[in-house]
């Protein structure tokens, strides 16, 4: 197969990769959907919970349910060629694309990219912090999600932003006691209805306290948790055990960009954004021309932000390429005031801060 034919070729088919895909491919655009995993919709394939936002973000339908959708509309369009467990290896100044697939080396030549790798988790250092037992939260909803694995009998869960207070309540309906919830801040990062739900569940949720230690010989029996002061420094003499045979951590994403740094984008290092990431336009085009980002990797936030970035960057990718349609502009506005509506507000104001020192170009 000749795979220099194609106007568009995306790297990653999570929620961003998707309806950039399915957006472009409406266009007419001839698009290649590059995914490393067996199979297509990222993180959306083990969300069991429900979404919130708009009718267009498919709000109250569950995540698995929502890259049911996303990926038999991709199936169906005839505009878009998938290749499954596919890793990119590369791009290149040149405009090459360097693929493994099915044991084989491959070289791709499209008009336009668009890099939607998304995140990784972050981990966190203490001691004993190899014993097993210990997971990212991710790696717990794909044992429970995915394979239907109960992961363990007590939990503690250390992180309290939606991440952590969603995966809570998926242990809990798993089986699973989840003894506390805590985070190193004075407050909690996720939403307060999430939080409600689980404390009248009677799950503590323990503020300005982390994990000292974790304790165990051959895999993990419990954690000493210390609290901390307003700067975040441990207060001596405030330890405590907690049993349990698993510590759930959710200390957030970083934004996937080796394949950015590698072509040569201008990046910057931006907290509220959750790391390193392409300075870009208002339409998402990093400083190198014709290579477009969308989801996690140009700032971590909801996957409804993700869809609505990738139909953003599917408007405007096949219209790069040559594909033009009457009311393309006003579709594009449409999503950019969905995508403000979802930044909006005082729990926005930090992703916003961030965005503003990247939207640069």
């Amino acid at each position: 197969m000749n795979y220099d034919n194609y106007d568009i070729a995306i790297i990653g088919s999570g929620p961003a990769g998707l309806c950039a895909a399915i957006e472009s491919a409406n266009k007419g655009a001839k698009v290649l959907l590059i995914e490393r995993d067996g199979g297509l919709g990222g993180q959306l394939t083990k969300q069991t919970h429900k979404f919130f936002g708009s009718k267009g973000q498919y709000a109250s339908t569950r995540g698995i349910d929502i890259a049911t959708i996303l990926i038999d509309e991709a199936m169906a369009q005839k505009n878009i060629t998938i290749m499954t467990n596919a890793t990119a290896l590369g791009i290149y100044r040149d405009g090459v694309i360097t693929v493994e697939h099915e044991n084989k080396y491959k070289k791709i030549k499209p008009q336009i990219m668009i890099v939607a790798t998304g995140a990784s988790e972050k981990f966190l250092t203490f001691k004993n912090n190899d014993l097993p037992g210990i997971y990212g939260a991710g790696a717990i909803q794909t044992l429970m999600n995915s394979y239907g694995i109960k992961p363990a009998d007590e939990v503690v869960m250390l992180g309290a932003g939606n991440i952590g207070l969603i995966v809570s309540y998926q242990l809990i309906q798993a089986g699973v006691k989840v003894k506390a919830i805590m985070c190193g801040g004075p407050v909690i990062g996720g939403y307060l209805v999430h939080a409600s739900k689980l404390r009248r569940m009677g799950v503590p949720i323990l503020t300005n306290h982390s994990i000292e230690r974790a304790n165990g010989t051959d895999k993990l029996e419990s954690v000493t948790v210390i609290r901390l002061d307003d700067k975040y420094q441990k207060i001596e003499g405030t330890e405590f055990d907690i049993k349990c045979d698993n510590l759930c951590i959710s200390a957030g994403l970083s934004p996937l960009t080796e394949l950015l740094w590698q072509i040569g984008c201008k990046m910057k290092f931006v907290p509220e954004l959750g790391g390193h990431v392409a300075l870009r336009s208002k339409d998402l085009e990093t400083s190198v021309k014709n290579v477009f980002i969308a989801g996690d990797i140009s700032a971590v936030e909801e996957a409804s932000a993700a869809m609505v970035q990738g139909r953003i960057v599917g408007i405007v990718a096949a219209k790069r390429a040559g594909y033009n349609q009457k009311g393309d502009d006003e579709r594009r506005a449409g999503f950019s005031a969905e995508l403000a509506a979802l930044r909006s507000g005082e729990a926005g104001a930090k992703l916003r801060k961030g965005i503003e020192k990247v939207e640069v170009l």
